[in-house]
């Protein structure tokens, strides 16, 4: 097992140039039972849903793809849907990946409720992949804690991961941990540093939508 390779305080200083091309899988299928089961990535904040808050934070990736119910997205916005339907975070990123082209390398993978991501913070977590050894490069909270739908990953890395972890549940993916899916890879663990508010921010219930309203004021 690689495990992580530390931690890095977020910013460019001291990095090599950012890679220049990534795709975007945002996961939206989440169930949302602590705000009664609301569809959360519609619900918004500062006046706009949060799932177009992550796909403008997104917005130089090709493609962009949402898994899970989108409602209205940009027509170049691609919509696909887990297997089976609700089968959580990790059946969704396998059924995000495999609407990529071969040779797409990177791809940023995102909770659909991170309301406060900006371009800025992808830019900085992209900077992280600067080396071989690097599977990903993922936001750590205040508490060191992986923020693991806010991180970069090679795709390579991610399709690997997907395919062994597959394999030890006997083909299936319904309802299998992220954590158990980057479980041995090389990750760089980032903690935000910048201005603003934590990009990594997630909403799971109504205070932190209230939270989230407050910071964009």
């Amino acid at each position: 097992m690689r495990g992580h390779v530390g931690t890095a305080a977020a910013g460019p200083r001291g990095y090599r140039g950012r890679v220049t091309a990534y795709a975007a899988v945002l996961l939206a299928g989440g169930a949302a039972r602590r705000m009664g089961g609301v569809d959360k990535p519609t619900v918004p904040i500062g006046g706009r849903p949060m799932l177009h808050r992550v796909l403008a934070a997104v917005a130089d990736a090709e493609p962009r793809i949402v898994v899970g119910p989108a409602g209205a997205v940009p027509p170049d916005v691609r919509v696909t849907r887990e297997d089976p339907p609700g089968g959580g975070p990790v059946a969704a990123t396998r059924a995000g990946i495999a609407l990529l082209d071969p040779g797409t390398t990177t791809v940023a993978l995102l909770a659909a409720d991170l309301p406060l991501l900006t371009a800025g913070a992808v830019d900085d977590l992209l900077r992280r992949l600067d080396g071989p050894s690097v599977d990903g490069a993922c936001y750590v909270d205040g508490d060191g804690r992986r923020q693991q739908l806010c991180g970069v990953w090679r795709v390579n890395a991610l399709r690997a991961a997907l395919d062994r972890l597959a394999a030890r549940r006997g083909g299936t993916l319904d309802g299998a941990p992220v954590r158990a899916l980057l479980d041995g890879l090389s990750v760089r663990e980032v903690a935000w540093s910048g201005s603003g508010p934590p990009p990594w921010f997630d909403c799971d219930t109504d205070e932190d939508v209230r939270r989230a309203e407050e910071w964009t004021r």
